[in-house]
């Protein structure tokens, strides 16, 4: 069990800190306090696992269309989605919720390249890589 609560812990952490800095970047992003920003990391992580594969299913054909700059698209409605949910969190636009969800990715993933998600390191059998 503790296991999988430590992944979780690791990326909603990533994914606060992500929005915070973001919150001082952008003038169009507030939060009006820390359990809004903590809640706001949560409802975000849980639309990016729910929400996030339903419409890259249902906007397929369009996402082919645009050699995948349509995910964009989706990323700025996600943070969208999440702010009109949370009380104390606020998006002054679509085209600042498109900015601002690039630098929260560019940013979550530089975070996450220093945290080692707990994967082994690759050790090739004795018998060789192949088998």
């Amino acid at each position: 069990m503790l296991n999988n609560l430590t992944p979780f812990l690791l990326h909603w952490t990533i994914t606060a800190l992500s929005l915070w800095v973001t919150s001082y970047v952008f003038k169009g992003i507030r939060f009006a306090d820390t359990p809004s920003l903590i809640i706001s990391a949560l409802l975000l992580g849980f639309a990016n696992a729910i929400v996030k594969p339903l419409l890259i299913v249902f906007t397929f054909p369009l996402t082919l269309l645009t050699f995948g700059l349509f995910l964009f698209v989706i990323n700025a409605l996600m943070i969208l989605l999440v702010s009109s949910l949370v009380r104390g969190f606020t998006v002054s636009g679509f085209w600042t919720a498109f900015f601002a969800s690039i630098f929260i990715s560019a940013l979550s993933f530089l975070f996450g390249s220093f945290v080692s998600w707990g994967t082994p390191p690759f050790e090739p059998s004795q018998h060789g890589i192949w088998l």
